[in-house]
């Protein structure tokens, strides 16, 4: 069981739906961006996804894309992330951590190396965008054998020949992606959503999350009354952009939970 887990039953078990912030590790500077993932869990989210920067991000829409840039030029690095994770783990303990990027930067770094540094930070699970199922074995396994859940994407082209092998190794959680495209592009839709959800479901037991196109709290309550929970980035990520206070975006931030707990 890991921390991933825990949640989720403790959820189920208070029959609540999930909230997951995405923010970008290092936007707008190391110490503003610390300050906001360490209130995040006061704010209502029941698990972080910590963006870890890379330079040719290509599943991410422009506001991500300018978030991992400020994040580069200020000097964020992948040790640099995971100092920001042991930073926020010394005064939370119980908060699921999931590290979204790329594999370039942990290739780079070493798989083997990297994991232990993850694991030894407080990193709970991961999600690598650009690693296929059948690249498995380059990080996924090796990652689960370590104690981190390894947490895929199925899509709405994921069709029922493909998605055996999405779900083949996921563990912590499926992410499924709203709409076809970019991060932050079209609002998702539950009636669009709802039956996709079922037919994931239908084939695994883990929890399915929702992300992309969830910018408003009653988007994020529409999203989660037909899913296990809901993912907010962009949304997010936008007040940052826009020099928003670190009290005025985990107001914000609150709000969107209140709307995906109130499903």
């Amino acid at each position: 069981m890991t921390r991933i887990d825990d949640t989720f039953a403790r959820l189920k078990s208070e029959g609540k739906k999930a909230f997951v912030a995405y923010v970008m590790a290092g936007d707008p500077d190391f110490d503003t961006s610390l300050e906001i993932v360490k209130s995040l869990p006061g704010a209502g989210v029941d698990i972080i996804e910590l963006g870890a920067p890379f330079t040719d991000p290509m599943a991410d829409g422009p506001t991500i894309q300018l978030a991992g840039q400020r994040a580069l030029e200020a000097g964020m690095t992948m040790g640099r992330t995971l100092e920001m994770v042991r930073a926020f783990r010394a005064g939370n303990t119980t908060t699921p951590i999931v590290l979204m990027g790329y594999y370039n930067p942990i290739y780079s770094r070493g798989v083997d190396t990297f994991l232990a540094e993850a694991k030894e930070a407080g990193v709970d699970g991961l999600i690598v965008v650009d690693l296929p199922p059948e690249e498995d074995d380059e990080l996924c396994i090796p990652a689960q054998k370590a104690g981190l859940n390894f947490i895929r994407l199925a899509t709405p082209t994921t069709d029922e020949k493909r998605l055996p092998k999405v779900l083949q190794n996921t563990s912590g959680f499926v992410y499924y992606v709203s709409i076809t495209g970019i991060t932050g592009s079209a609002e998702a839709q539950a009636g669009d959503v709802g039956p996709e959800v079922a037919r994931i479901k239908a084939q695994t037991d883990l929890p399915v999350i929702v992300g992309f196109g969830i910018k408003t709290p009653d988007g994020a309550r529409n999203i989660a009354s037909v899913a296990d929970g809901a993912v907010v980035g962009s949304a997010i990520v936008a007040q940052i952009a826009e020099g928003k206070s670190a009290s005025d975006v985990t107001a914000f931030v609150k709000s969107l939970a209140d709307g995906a707990h109130s499903a």
